[in-house]
């Protein structure tokens, strides 16, 4: 049986657990605790400034966990590319937060360089804007001293995960925090779900299936006065240069479990269908409706993952890991076969505890790093991505050597340039062609 969950329903966990689970955890045994509290705090209080990097749902969200789980964090600073949405979001977030949200109109910032601004202003960093700059503006809070949430996915390209795993470097190097949006790594069900299947309660893994088909998401109409740089920023989900299209945006938390099942190793190769179906109107940008890609392990074991964005179909979030004696529901944390097991330990509210485990690993000077399974994993759907776009079969090594980049590069981003793409006569956006277009 399939279980089935909303698509916003991503899930995380205790940081406990968490710690417990990662083997690459840093311990910043090598830097004091009064070192970091110097660093992380507002001098002579315990309050933790929080700037956020993006004014969309996700990461004001964030702002609203982190304030949840610590009465000392406070949020300081906002930007986005439009000044509207900072405002919009900074009044909501002070009907919700009275007492935590200190964000006069001097930090509220606007445009391509607002994560500077924000960055100078907090201790810690909640990054969730367009997947392009992640990255980029992740590696910059880190090299500002700031410990950092950076939300899925970390990258769209070979050359954007290139510099996250530098980054990531960094920041055990420097002793700070950089903590993933996926969230699965963090939730107590998983874990002791994983935790039963690496110990061969299904047996040997022969195959997985992970679905996440859901209507479109998050459409934004053209408002008057808009350019057309403008209009493409503030709809980022539906343009590749912006968001690397579904695999990487929304399968990335179905790939990251797959490859926790499977130890951490990256399949080796993968081959896709994919394309445009039925949302074709320009409001869908230029990003396919649909998307199945076939991974292939070094042992033989396939990955078959499925993601749309299709209205009037049927949805499912699910992902079911079948094995030599049994199988796993890994979302209703069931296993069924030689070995019948249901989760029944606690819960914890996804958003929550993820950046609760940011937030308390600054507070106890102790560095958490999740660099041990984001870049992979969002790899491994770039990988998927561009077999999707080309039709041709990819292989994690050229892929993981390939300094290919969706242009223009997130440093060169202006509201001065030409738009990536462009619509033709109709108004409809070119899409990339399987089997014609050649990318790597």
């Amino acid at each position: 049986m399939r279980h089935r969950e909303p698509s916003s329903a991503a899930k995380s966990s205790s940081r406990r657990n968490f710690l417990a689970a990662s083997a690459t955890v840093a311990t910043g045994a090598a830097l004091s605790q009064l070192a970091i509290q110097s660093r992380a705090y507002a001098a002579g209080t315990d309050v933790i400034k929080v700037g956020i990097v993006g004014c969309g749902g996700r990461c004001t969200g964030a702002a609203v966990n982190a304030m949840n789980v610590d009465p000392g964090a406070k949020l300081v600073a906002m930007c986005d590319l439009f000044m509207d949405r900072v405002q919009g979001k900074r009044e909501m977030l002070k009907k919700q937060k009275p007492d935590q949200v200190d964000v006069p109109d001097d930090r509220c910032f606007a445009g391509f360089d607002g994560y500077k601004k924000v960055i100078a202003c907090a201790d810690v960093v909640l990054i969730a804007n367009a997947a392009k700059f992640h990255p980029l503006h992740a590696r910059a809070a880190l090299d500002a001293g700031k410990h950092v949430f950076v939300e899925k996915p970390h990258g769209i390209d070979p050359k954007g995960i290139k510099d996250l795993i530098a980054a990531c470097d960094f920041a055990k190097e420097k002793k700070l925090s950089i903590v993933s949006g996926l969230q699965s790594r963090f939730e107590p069900a998983y874990q002791e779900t994983m935790k039963r299947i690496h110990d061969g309660a299904i047996g040997d893994i022969v195959t997985i299936e992970e679905n996440f088909l859901r209507a479109p998401y998050v459409l934004s109409k053209r408002q008057p006065g808009m350019t057309e740089l403008q209009y493409q920023c503030s709809t980022q989900y539906h343009f590749t240069w912006l968001s690397g299209d579904d695999v990487p945006q929304s399968l990335v938390h179905n790939v990251d479990r797959s490859l926790w099942a499977m130890r951490d190793q990256p399949p080796v190769k993968c081959h896709a269908l994919a394309g445009r179906s039925s949302m074709t109107d320009p409001l869908y940008g230029n990003v396919f409706d649909h998307h199945s890609v076939i991974y292939e392990f070094a042992n033989g074991v396939k990955l078959y993952a499925f993601c749309r964005t299709t209205d009037n179909c049927y949805n499912e979030v699910s992902s079911l890991i079948y094995g030599t004696k049994g199988r796993c529901n890994l979302l209703a944390g069931r296993i069924d076969g030689e070995t019948k097991w249901s989760y029944a330990g606690p819960k914890a509210n996804p958003y929550d505890v993820e950046v609760k485990a940011l937030l308390d690993s600054v507070r106890k000077g102790e560095p958490i790093n999740s660099g041990y399974h984001m870049a992979r994993s969002t790899l491994a759907t770039i990988m998927g991505q561009l077999s999707c776009y080309t039709g041709k079969e990819m292989k994690w090594d050229a892929v993981a050597a390939s300094d290919f980049c969706y242009p223009p590069k997130p440093e060169e981003c202006s509201f001065d340039m030409e738009p990536p793409v462009k619509p033709g006569p109709d108004g409809k956006y070119p899409t990339y062609v399987p089997g014609f277009t050649k990318l790597l």
